[in-house]
């Protein structure tokens, strides 16, 4: 076996994992190419890598300071409304309590220009001032990290090249989902779930559309979740289904319901036992009996989702008590269709926002956040190799109460 060194090039996955109030937290990142001579790392990191081989693995609990930023008193302060520049955001849209923007809109500050997109907090709105915070999202927050080095190779040569800081970019984003000191995040101001299209759904969805999605990488990494959460012989709902339900071969369930807008598309999905044509947003009631489902799945489709906070508390009627609910999502979708805020949130945030939904309906406790990156997309897949990376995948999980 090669041990890693200054010589080798090692494939290492990341996963941290941290708490918020009321919700658990893990975030994957797949370190593909990670360069001792080259890239920066923190010393903790650096030492277990260093003579490291495929197949080891370390535990890191990391306290604010360790691997992780401290939080600072004087990034948090308070500005004038006017100073947010709302004109910039392509709508007449004010600052809201709990989102994140990036600190490019705000204006008069010290050393902040128009270009710069590193995000920032909005803690309050209130007699024409806003509250900022301009530390790091996870600052002052304990975390655990877990590495675990997936292969070792030996370099075919070394001509320079950007040196990558692998800290900052497992940790670009996590902790936006949080609430901010454990308030609602306001997510429902200004229509946000109105859309670019808004004739009438059963129009849009009319004809087939028997395409994927996300590419297959995502998509196993979409199973993989769902394998977690479901048991042979239950009762799940697909809610939102079409021609892939991406549930794992061999999960033994009982009954696989797909709720979907196209009779055809459910109709070519293998995995489906009953198919049911239904438009939730014309009509969010479920129609099914109250606690038929053992769990409920969603993929890649609560951002079309117009009275979400309806559908949810049905979803709250129609599964059993402990059954899980688990929603994935990824950064693509169909833009006419999508609600307002989704394109407006930064990927981490609409994990945020999709928990409210959770938190609202009532009746779903263990809430838990995933989010996976940076694993490699697969070479026959149409968008390689303008996108080399996988589409990443975002789920929130909770369970019914009882």
């Amino acid at each position: 076996m090669i041990p890693m060194n200054q010589d080798s090039l090692a494939d290492v996955t990341m996963v941290l994992t941290w708490q918020s109030q009321g919700a658990r937290h893990r975030e994957l990142y797949s370190a593909k190419g990670l360069n001792l001579w080259r890239d920066l790392l923190p010393e903790p990191i650096r030492v277990f890598l260093e003579s490291g081989m495929a197949g080891d693995s370390t535990q890191i609990d990391a306290g604010p300071g360790d691997l992780l930023p401290r939080a600072e008193k004087t990034r948090q302060f308070t500005i004038q409304k006017k100073q947010f520049d709302e004109r910039r955001l392509g709508a007449a849209i004010g600052p809201r309590k709990g989102r994140f923007y990036p600190k490019g809109l705000l204006k008069g500050l010290p050393r902040i220009f128009p270009q710069n997109t590193e995000p920032f907090r909005c803690t309050a709105v209130e007699n024409g001032h806003i509250g900022v915070d301009f530390n790091h999202p996870l600052a002052g927050r304990s975390a655990t990290l877990e590495l675990v080095v997936d292969s070792v190779r030996a370099k075919t040569g070394e001509r320079g090249g950007a040196s990558r800081v692998w800290i900052e970019e497992l940790t670009a984003g996590p902790c936006m989902q949080a609430r901010c000191g454990d308030q609602p995040t306001d997510f429902f101001s200004d229509n946000p779930f109105r859309r670019q299209d808004e004739e009438d759904d059963g129009t849009f969805y009319r004809q087939p559309r028997m395409v994927q999605h996300i590419d297959d990488t995502a998509i196993g990494v979409i199973g993989q979740i769902y394998g977690q959460h479901l048991a042979p012989g239950m009762r799940v709902l697909d809610l939102m289904s079409s021609w892939q339900s991406h549930v794992p071969a061999g999960a033994g369930l009982s009954a696989l319901t797909g709720l979907g807008m196209n009779e055809e598309e459910l109709a070519a999905n293998p995995q489906l036992t009953e198919t049911v044509v239904h438009d939730l947003n014309r009509d969010p009631a479920l129609p099914f009996a109250s606690d038929h489902f053992d769990a409920a799945i969603c993929t890649v489709s609560v951002e079309y989702l117009t009275r979400p906070g309806e559908v949810f508390e049905e979803l709250v009627r129609v599964l059993r008590p402990g059954a899980p609910l688990v929603v994935a999502f990824s950064d693509r979708w169909f833009p006419p269709k999508a609600i307002r805020i989704w394109s407006q949130l930064h990927e981490f945030e609409r994990l945020g926002l999709v928990s409210e939904y959770f938190r609202q309906a009532g009746g779903f406790q263990n809430l838990k956040t995933v989010s996976v990156r940076g694993l490699p997309r697969p070479v026959d897949d149409k968008y390689f190799p303008e996108r080399i990376y996988s589409d990443p995948v975002f789920a929130v999980i909770g369970k019914k109460e009882g």
